[in-house]
């Protein structure tokens, strides 16, 4: 499976993943001080942790400055991993005796689940890596750094204590059952109770993860991720009917709201646009790529810049505006083209754009 893997990426670097996993439980390792490796200077914990609500929070930009001291790659990434292990260490710690932190080549996973079920979470995120990476064929890169990180609380409290640290002071706010968290070393987060509504959140994310180095527009980027996720996860059931949906789609969208979705600021909204968004840029995704070879050729080529309009005239023969107006059942209009002179900015990658995403 991993030579496998590495022809799909065209020998792109990347962290190496497989199969079934034999998790390592990282018992009797007590929370280190100092960090030490090789080509860096010592890093000390106790200049880089904060504590928040009793669990502890890594300075994850000094951590990135620190590795600059050295140019080696592969200094850069084992370093990087160090730095995870022991903020995962000092986590531990401020959970409990009953927590272990278990690791694969891929992943690591915080928790108290039993050996079985531990076992079978981080296999989980194995294979889902090597399922999205397999389902974007010839448009994955494996990020080279860092592993993927997944911790369960016991109870609500504590993840709410914990998650609190990523939201506003004012405000408020959806309870959730599991988050992805990017604030300088992205993880997930969950409560054992609800292990499996990170399921969707994991596999949309690691799409994302995969997708990074392309400067894709936000509506190709969620597009490719919602499709992702339907595809291994089956979905979470939460979208409404076909027939509902349609009604809201020609009930919302007009010359407006479609440069917000091209320029990607539709899906910042906090109504039905936003759900409508995803939607959206999930059935563009779904009609274009029918014919792989040439959709791969369409987002390889695909800018934020014009919202990928240039490519996809230039690959799938197709104007995006008269196609967005064919879907939703407009009569061909110039307004319904990507405009980008006339937006604020352009839309920003998913790595950049959100500190967390819910599920």
């Amino acid at each position: 499976m991993l030579h496998f893997l590495r022809t799909l990426f065209g020998g792109k670097s990347g962290r190496p993943i497989s199969g079934d996993v034999e998790p390592t439980a990282q018992q009797g390792l007590l929370p280190p001080a100092v960090i030490s490796a090789d080509g860096l200077p010592d890093l000390h914990l106790s200049q880089h942790l904060s504590l928040h609500e009793g669990f502890p929070a890594m300075k994850w930009a000094e951590v990135e400055s620190w590795l600059s001291d050295t140019e080696s790659p592969a200094a850069q990434a084992h370093a990087w991993e160090a730095a995870e292990k022991a903020w995962l260490l000092h986590f531990r710690q401020a959970l409990g005796p009953a927590f272990q932190l278990r690791e694969a080549e891929s992943a690591m996973l915080l928790s108290s689940l039993d050996d079985g079920v531990a076992r079978a979470t981080l296999n989980y995120m194995v294979r889902t890596l090597a399922r999205v990476a397999a389902t974007l064929d010839g448009l994955a890169q494996i990020p080279s750094w860092g592993k993927d990180i997944l911790i369960v609380f016991d109870d609500a409290e504590s993840y709410y204590r914990y998650v609190s640290h990523y939201y506003p002071d004012q405000g408020e706010f959806a309870f959730s059952s599991g988050m992805y968290i990017n604030d300088g070393c992205a993880h997930f987060v969950t409560v054992k109770a609800d292990l499996s509504a990170i399921e969707p959140v994991i596999a949309h994310e690691m799409t994302h993860s995969c997708l990074a180095h392309l400067p894709l527009p936000l509506w190709l980027n969620e597009g490719l991720a919602v499709n992702t996720e339907l595809r291994i996860t089956g979905g979470s059931g939460s979208y409404p009917g076909a027939h509902e949906l349609r009604r809201k789609h020609l009930g919302f969208w007009g010359p407006q709201e479609i440069q917000e979705f091209w320029s990607g600021e539709s899906f910042k909204r906090t109504d039905d646009g936003n759900m409508l968004s995803y939607d959206l840029a999930r059935l563009i995704v779904s009609h274009f790529a029918s014919d792989w070879e040439a959709f791969k050729r369409f987002v390889l080529d695909a800018d934020a810049s014009d919202a990928g309009a240039a490519s996809a005239r230039e690959n799938l023969h197709i104007d995006l505006g008269a196609l967005a107006c064919a879907l939703l059942e407009k009569e061909p209009s110039p307004p319904w083209g990507p405009q980008p002179q006339n937006w604020e900015q352009p839309s920003v990658p998913p790595t950049q754009r959100d500190t967390v995403r819910t599920g």
